[in-house]
């Protein structure tokens, strides 16, 4: 016979069990106000809608739940920041493609691809060409963000780009063609070249706001180490907005996050800064906001659940700053 005490205990754990397996399946929306000094009037309360870190999660039979949520909520852009499988070998893509194929809003629709993605863009002696999740996807309607994306509102134009390469400049750009007739260049480089080429437009125009995309949010020394190094030219973006943490996936009540996988942080990630796992935070200049997203890492496949972390889709919104 089990004593009180461990009764006590099988039912806390049931509790636990349960709690858990019905906080994996909701979703919560989280907004967040990012202010903007000098914002123009036709910006005033531009939205953008973050959904990232699928994972190839399933929010009820053909992501009716998931599509439900997006779709009730009124949005200017919507953009996913990578990780919507859950290794860049799979082929599982109907998880991401049902939620693109339900929405009602793909006017502004932008991707970026994370680290359980495939990789964009498959190499060859001839060049380059998009792979296969990569084409599916635009022809559902959703933008793969190579290098920017600019449109107006208004009278305001506004400039959503692609981090990693919006920040390489001229110096990076002749190093790579050291020593290489254009007729040699390597399919990789040519398409640094070409991405290059198109930021160029960054450079022309004069935008009003400029949002960056990426997965992997920039961690304070690797931030350090991009202002020091000659090769890349850190622009003034209004906000950057990226993934890849899941929060910490496994949270404690008052503790917080235990890991998060990011290198540049101390421990190899392990006890991070709570107030670098996740939300609104601001070093150097740059404004990023961290989603928590919506799936989890199967690193460990038996620990493929969050823990006290629900999966969350994020509201943008910006405003003007009052004086």
């Amino acid at each position: 016979m089990f004593s009180f005490r461990n009764k006590i205990w099988i039912v806390v754990i049931i509790i636990l069990i349960l709690y858990t397996v019905w906080d994996n399946n909701r979703i919560k929306v989280v907004e967040q106000e990012i202010e903007i000094d000098s914002l123009p009037a036709d910006l005033q309360g531009f939205t953008i809608l973050q959904v990232t870190d699928l994972h190839e999660k399933e929010f009820g039979k053909d992501q009716i739940r998931l599509i439900k949520k997006l779709n009730s909520i009124e949005y200017d852009v919507i953009a996913f920041t990578g990780d919507m499988l859950n290794r860049n070998t799979s082929q599982n893509y109907r998880p991401f493609y049902q939620v693109i194929e339900g929405l009602k809003n793909k006017e502004h629709a932008l991707f970026v691809s994370g680290n359980s993605d495939p990789r964009p863009y498959i190499l060859s002696g001839s060049g380059y060409k998009r792979n296969e999740f990569i084409t599916g996807m635009e022809e559902r309607g959703v933008t793969f963000l190579a290098s920017n994306y600019p449109f107006q509102v208004g009278g305001s134009e506004v400039a959503i780009v692609d981090f990693e390469n919006a920040i390489i400049n001229d110096k990076r750009i002749r190093a790579l063609k050291v020593s290489a007739s254009e007729k040699e260049y390597s399919p990789y480089v040519k398409l640094q070249l070409d991405v290059f080429e198109e930021n160029q437009l960054l450079e022309e125009r004069s935008f009003d706001l400029i949002i960056a995309l990426n997965h992997y949010p920039v961690a304070d020394s690797r931030m350090d180490v991009l202002f020091s190094d000659p090769h890349y030219s850190i622009r003034n973006f209004d906000l950057l907005l990226a993934g890849h943490y899941h929060g910490g996936q496994y949270r404690l009540p008052l503790l917080g996050a235990f890991f998060v996988p990011e290198a540049y942080i101390d421990r190899n990630g392990f006890f991070p800064p709570q107030d670098r796992v996740k939300g609104l935070w601001n070093y150097r200049g740059l404004k990023q906001y961290v989603s928590t997203g919506l799936g989890s890492s199967d690193t460990i496949p038996f620990l493929k659940f969050r823990l006290f972390n629900s999966p969350e889709v994020n509201v943008i919104t910006f405003v003007k700053k009052e004086n």
